[in-house]
């Protein structure tokens, strides 16, 4: 199976400006993000797809391989079926997060795997530990059903307990990366917007309101994505 991975990098993000190309001791973090996915077997060939010439320039400066994309793009996923349209031939399409410059690429190959199995839209959770937050908006929560395919994702607390800490309940995060088949992707950006995603603001509710099916993979691995400036405090802590 031919898979096409899709980096989506955009310098003007609201929270973070110019967050692709921070520095994260002494490379950037787009660069980061990309040289992991290249250490991914499963991936055929990887692209960073931008609207930003700063960034295009940087990428393929540093041996990367960037391409330009439009402004309109309300979201990673429109920007990835762009390219769609420019790179065809391939069989499967993944998009990774910009913003995980330590994503393992053991978790793009887990990824890999079930659209090998045949599924149209796939991504990953990861059960959290005990002592995270799982009440955190900024942790987007995850729940499945009997064949591992997604019923809801939340910033809340899913499923709902009174006692968080109870033994018997788990909570998974979600992690960002997406798998698409080429002929679903393309067909997601003109969805109408549903009140399920605009309330949490998060567009797999969308796929999910219209009809689409979402395959979860539990992943055993997880990796801390930068959103803000005080992630990247914590994460430069952490790294010494």
């Amino acid at each position: 199976m031919k898979i096409l991975g899709i980096i989506p990098a955009r310098y003007a993000s609201t929270r973070f400006p110019g967050k692709p190309l921070i520095e994260i001791q002494g490379k950037t973090m787009v660069m980061r993000v990309y040289e992991q996915c290249k250490k991914c077997n499963d991936l055929t060939e990887v692209i960073v797809a931008t609207d930003d010439i700063r960034i295009f320039d940087h990428v393929n400066q540093q041996g990367g391989l960037a391409i330009m994309t439009g402004l309109h793009h309300e979201n990673g996923t429109s920007r990835c079926a762009e390219v769609v349209n420019t790179y065809r031939g391939f069989d499967a399409v993944i998009n990774i997060q910009g913003d995980e410059p330590f994503i393992n690429p053991a978790q793009i190959s887990e990824l890999a795997s079930l659209l090998k199995s045949g599924s149209d839209i796939a991504t990953l959770a990861h059960e959290m530990e005990e002592n995270e937050q799982v009440e955190n908006p900024n942790y987007v929560k995850v729940v499945m059903d009997f064949a591992s395919n997604a019923l809801y994702f939340s910033r809340s607390a899913i499923p709902f307990s009174r006692d968080l800490h109870e033994k018997n309940i788990a909570f998974f995060k979600h992690i960002g990366i997406y798998g698409f088949k080429p002929d679903v992707l393309v067909r997601l950006p003109h969805l109408e917007e549903s009140y399920l995603d605009k309330k949490e603001n998060l567009e797999q509710l969308r796929w999910l309101y219209w009809g689409y099916k979402i395959k979860v993979g539990i992943s055993k691995y997880s990796s801390p994505s930068i959103d803000t400036p005080s992630d990247l405090d914590r994460i430069l802590k952490s790294l010494g």
